[in-house]
């Protein structure tokens, strides 16, 4: 058993090669629901940063080299918030010819209009709680990074499985199908040039920040992954894929079916 079993799993997983981002395109819904679907992504991608007490597990079990390419990832991704934000506030400007935001760097004025873009079409599903504006598949899909704030041995094995399929997904679909629906699509006149596009601009790419997170992960995995540990991180990467594929179908569904409509009408 070594790290490309496990990444051959992940690979082949529904979640790898979902059409979230392939229908997004193709539909072009309306902002509303492009602000909704940037509310749900934003909040559960928020939950994929902190390292909480994973790099305090993976010392704590002698594994002070992957405990510093972890912590790589970590500090690269602290600051991705408010950048995210903003893309986000970009391309719903765009859609509204500037009239939504009178400044797309306002990190809070971005995500509160977002977040009532999630509620007002989102409210009425099962388990939705709109104080946070969260999809009850949102909550699950992050509290799977909830066992980063544990350090058991059991724990820590998990959390790599779960690191190594967050990596894969986010450098090979995630950022992908953000660069196909937002700027290959040609719906926004927006550019990778654009300041406004700095998250996707330095996530994408061979060069980009993703490929590097994926490159570090692999790193990690490869020098602990055996017989024994195996199965607990194939445990949490399949913990990882199975909640974030149950949160596309969920917006796939009623996002872009939304749009659909919408934009017929």
């Amino acid at each position: 058993m070594n790290v490309k079993d496990l990444v051959s799993h992940i690979k082949s997983h529904a979640c790898y090669t979902h059409p979230l981002f392939k229908n997004w395109a193709a539909i072009n819904p309306s902002h509303e629901v492009v602000g909704a679907l940037f509310h749900q992504i934003r909040s559960f991608c928020d939950a994929t940063r902190p390292a909480h007490a994973f790099l305090t597990g993976l010392t704590k079990h002698g594994l002070a080299k992957e405990c510093i390419l972890v912590c790589d990832i970590a500090e690269s991704e602290e600051d991705h918030g408010p950048q995210l934000a903003t893309m986000a506030g970009h391309i719903i400007n765009k859609m509204t010819d500037n009239k939504t935001f009178t400044d797309v760097y306002d990190q809070a004025s971005v995500e509160n209009h977002l977040k009532h873009n999630s509620n007002a079409i989102l409210g009425a599903l099962p388990g939705y709680d709109k104080e946070t504006g969260l999809l009850i598949q949102n909550k699950i899909a992050r509290n799977v990074f909830e066992g980063r704030k544990k350090t058991d041995k059991d724990t820590v094995m998990k959390n790599l499985g779960t690191t190594l399929a967050l990596e894969i997904i986010s450098n090979r679909h995630l950022i992908p199908g953000e660069k196909l629906c937002l700027v290959d699509a040609n719906l926004y006149d927006v550019s990778m040039d654009d300041s406004e596009m700095y998250y996707l601009a330095e996530h994408w790419g061979e060069a980009g920040a993703e490929a590097m997170h994926e490159q570090s992960a692999v790193d990690a995995i490869s020098t602990v992954i055996n017989e024994e540990n195996a199965k607990l991180m194939f445990a949490g990467a399949n913990e990882f894929l199975d909640a974030l594929l149950a949160l596309w179908e969920t917006l796939n569904s009623a996002l872009l079916g939304s749009g659909y409509l919408n934009k017929a009408s």
